[in-house]
């Protein structure tokens, strides 16, 4: 039997750029490039890793609890969504 990697909570989607498929994310805790994150809405429920992020238009590698950084979706996700850093 394989055990499902721990998941916590890191942050949610505050916004949502359909056009661009960025999500915004309010961050509780840190997150670096690489990581793999899971996202869980009324709609949305995929994981997938981190393959860029952005604070203020700017590429940064890590970004720490308290701010709100753009990430490429890989899939729709809408405001209210959370997300949780897998394996963390």
């Amino acid at each position: 039997m394989t055990e499902k990697p721990q998941e916590r909570p890191i942050g949610k989607i505050t916004h949502y750029f359909g056009k661009i498929g960025v999500g915004i994310v309010e961050l509780t805790d840190t997150l670096k490039v690489g990581d793999t994150i899971h996202i869980h809405g009324a709609t949305a429920n995929f994981t997938q890793s981190v393959g860029s992020m952005q604070l203020e238009h700017q590429e940064i590698q890590e970004a720490k609890a308290g701010q709100a950084i753009g990430i490429k979706m890989d899939d729709r996700v809408h405001e209210g969504d959370m997300v949780f850093l897998v394996g963390g």
